[in-house]
């Protein structure tokens, strides 16, 4: 295949967002982010330092005790539903800059810009309610009540996958509870970071609340989640890494909210809707290339309607239309990188030395070439194979059969991941009775890959800990803090308790 020339120029001049000023990295150095359907640099941006880091978390933490620290929750949600205005009025814009730095469909990305300001626009409505409460004393001459304050700077560290997304995640809660925040956003992935800030500015928040630092150098993160000024890491990446983040974190005491990956399987029991369930299996874990933490990679299936499920999977996997992901007809774009792009391609043939079998797919695009990697399926998945086990973040569904509901959901729960899991029955009774055995965050009914911004989201196990979105998300950016008031004024024993 010859290699598409970009159709419009990629900015060349971004620079980093700072304490309210655009900034080239200290040492000067620069860049190029790379598009994973070119194969050709289309941005060039800062190569930032420990240096800058230190930087950013110096202006988060002025605003955060200054300006910030003394806005009211009803002007917060003023400034958020201004970016909300800024960024649907933005979000084709957005769209195109993601889809250009990762690979993904422009019609994917177009919907989560779409959608993201509702993120906003919900905390928003929080961020003048976090209210505490009057706690009933147990001595007459006290009035106790608490106080929900923000914890502080917040580092947030996000994937390449789906950028703006990621961030929204952890930023309009954080925002909500008034946190400031220094972001990290993925070396393959930095332009729409950049991008946003300008949102940001221009919605009128103060100089320092929202920062933005871009890198190459895993120094960059280290320094960020290393920094004691930083109170909060907010990190979505592997369990690897992860780990090495609450470590770090641990260090100096700050708290973690931790996104991690997922080996999510789709149950489908013989009662269910094949049609439905297909398309929910294809959905899982072909959109998106299978680059998301959800992805339902594996399939548990019963064995009455393994073959019928399996000839309507392959049949459909093995129609879907590769190539440019900013073609309206395209369906699956490329894997956002080479190492990436690696990682599947090594899964795949190790799963077969392992004996597995490729039902569909199971190799790179013959007509397409570079980074593309066609839809795969894999039946006679073993459950102690690593197919079944780890984490692939690609197109590809390893099959594994079951012959009761115990068993299936033995199997669902083989793993050391918690985040997702879909089931496809039309017994509701059994659709409770398994939803509730499932250990996985989040559960989906006869559909998959939903999620809400009123909804909380995470995992538990290697896919982490903490929530994000729903009431509960801005609690992980907030300290709750007790008021005693002595009403008396009397004198009491200086050496006894209360």
């Amino acid at each position: 295949m010859t290699t598409p020339e970009p159709t419009e120029p990629g900015p060349a001049g971004l620079r980093m967002r700072i304490g309210g000023e655009w900034r080239e990295a200290l040492s000067g150095a620069r860049f190029e982010t790379v598009s994973p359907f070119t194969g050709q640099p289309w941005a060039s941006v800062p190569d930032a330092g420990p240096e800058d880091v230190d930087l950013a978390v110096r202006a988060a933490e002025k605003a955060q005790y200054g300006v910030w620290g003394r806005t009211t929750g009803f002007e917060r949600a003023r400034l958020m539903h201004r970016l909300a205005d800024l960024m649907e009025r933005d979000a084709e814009r957005l769209a195109a800059t993601e889809t250009r730095d990762n690979g993904k469909l422009l019609r994917e990305m177009r919907g989560q810009m779409e959608y993201l300001p509702s993120w906003l626009r919900y905390f928003a409505g929080v961020a003048d309610k976090l209210q505490g409460e009057v706690i009933p004393s147990d001595r007459p001459n006290f009035m106790v009540y608490t106080r929900h304050e923000p914890v502080g700077v917040v580092g947030a560290i996000v994937p390449w996958n789906s950028p703006l997304m990621l961030l929204m995640w952890k930023l309009a809660p954080l925002l909500a509870a008034g946190c400031t925040l220094v972001l990290k956003p993925s070396e393959h992935t930095p332009v729409s970071a950049l991008e946003f800030a300008g949102l940001v500015e221009e919605a009128g928040f103060p100089a320092g609340v929202f920062n933005v630092v871009t890198g190459q150098s895993a120094d960059l993160g280290r320094a960020l989640v290393e920094h004691p000024g930083v109170r909060h890491v907010a990190f979505t990446g592997s369990p690897g890494v992860g780990m090495k983040v609450a470590q770090a974190a641990a260090g100096h005491f700050a708290r973690t909210t931790l996104e991690l990956g997922g080996k999510s399987a789709q149950l489908v029991f013989p009662d269910a809707d094949l049609e439905a369930a297909s398309n929910g299996v294809i959905a899982g874990v072909f959109a998106a290339t299978g680059q998301t933490c959800v992805a339902g990679s594996r399939l548990v299936v019963h064995r009455d309607v393994h073959d019928a499920l399996l000839e309507r999977v392959a049949e459909r996997a093995a129609r879907i239309v590769l190539g440019d992901p900013a073609a309206p007809d395209t369906e699956m774009g490329p894997l956002a990188n080479a190492a990436q792009f690696a990682t599947v391609n090594g899964f795949v043939e190790r799963a077969v030395a392992d004996g597995a079998t490729v039902l569909t797919g199971g190799r790179p695009d013959p007509d397409l070439g570079g980074l593309f990697y066609r839809p795969t399926v894999l039946t006679g998945v073993r459950p102690e194979m690593e197919v079944a086990r780890e984490e692939i973040f690609g197109p590809v569904l390893s099959v594994l059969t079951f012959d009761t509901e115990e068993e299936a959901v033995e199997l669902a729960n083989s793993t050391r991941y918690g985040l997702g899991a879909g089931v496809w029955t039309e017994d509701l009774r059994r659709a409770h009775r398994v939803a509730h055995e499932l250990r996985a965050g989040n559960v989906w009914v006869n559909a998959y890959r939903v999620v809400a911004p009123n909804v909380p989201f995470g995992g538990t196990g290697a896919s982490g800990w903490g929530r994000e979105s729903g009431v509960e998300a801005v609690r992980e950016y907030t300290e709750t803090k007790a008021v005693w008031i002595e009403l008396s004024g009397a004198t009491r024993d200086p050496f006894t308790l209360g």
